[in-house]
């Protein structure tokens, strides 16, 4: 599902964010990316879907070399992963039931196929019964699923999370955790950076962790191995 093939990225300042990587994760696999702030992780990520693009090396998601994908075509390519953001990015004009539907919109999916998507993503992440309700009425927990059931109403065979958590209470962390594993056990490939020390150790998955660029450990049921 996902390969990563010698990548490396040097920013114009000169920062060496990743050297020499190599992954390859299966499909349906859960992973973890842990480290360091500072570590590389977010560009990690980042590479995975085309935020940035690697100054070397091969990125192959789903059999798509994204690091030879031009500019134009990157919205299509996005298209077939799920991304999901600390900051929950919805549009504020909009509805749940609108944020997640314009996600089928774009690909100009029939009326009857985005009624029918969207509610049976806002029935899975427990949304159904505020599909009329605007963000701003929302607390974070729930925008986050919003965020969510956008991510996954085109049945993408990936999803790719940037510390999904980072900005949600404890509890609200879990309930979010609940939908991954969910999420996971359908079948989709799911990729995490996280900085939350007790979800990595107690629903034990596959961890990566990357120090100076470098993936320093990768262990099939992993624990986050960093103090806090």
């Amino acid at each position: 599902m996902i390969e990563m093939i010698d990548v490396w990225k040097t920013y114009p300042n000169g920062v060496m964010a990743l050297n020499g990587v190599d992954v390859y994760i299966e499909k349906g696999e859960f992973v973890y990316v842990v480290g360091p702030s500072g570590a590389g992780k977010s560009t990690f990520i980042k590479c995975m879907y085309r935020e940035e693009k690697p100054t070397q090396g091969s990125i192959i998601i789903n059999g798509t070399n994204l690091a030879k994908v031009k500019e134009r075509q990157i919205p299509k390519v996005r298209r077939k992963m799920g991304v999901i953001f600390q900051d929950f990015k919805l549009l504020p004009r909009l509805t749940v039931y609108e944020n997640v539907a314009f996600a089928l919109e774009v690909i100009e999916e029939s009326p009857k196929v985005i009624r029918e998507r969207v509610m049976e993503v806002l029935d899975l992440v427990k949304l159904k019964n505020k599909a009329r309700m605007f963000p701003d009425e929302l607390s974070g927990g729930e925008q986050q699923r919003v965020s969510i059931a956008r991510s996954i109403v085109n049945r993408p065979p990936v999803v790719i999370a940037d510390e999904p958590t980072g900005n949600l209470d404890p509890e609200t962390a879990w309930e979010i955790m609940d939908i991954f594993k969910e999420i996971n056990d359908r079948g989709t490939t799911v990729v995490m950076a996280t900085h939350n020390k007790e979800i990595v150790n107690t629903i034990t998955k596959r961890v990566i962790a990357i120090e100076g660029g470098r993936i320093v450990r990768d262990e099939a049921k992993g624990d986050y191995g960093y103090e806090d």
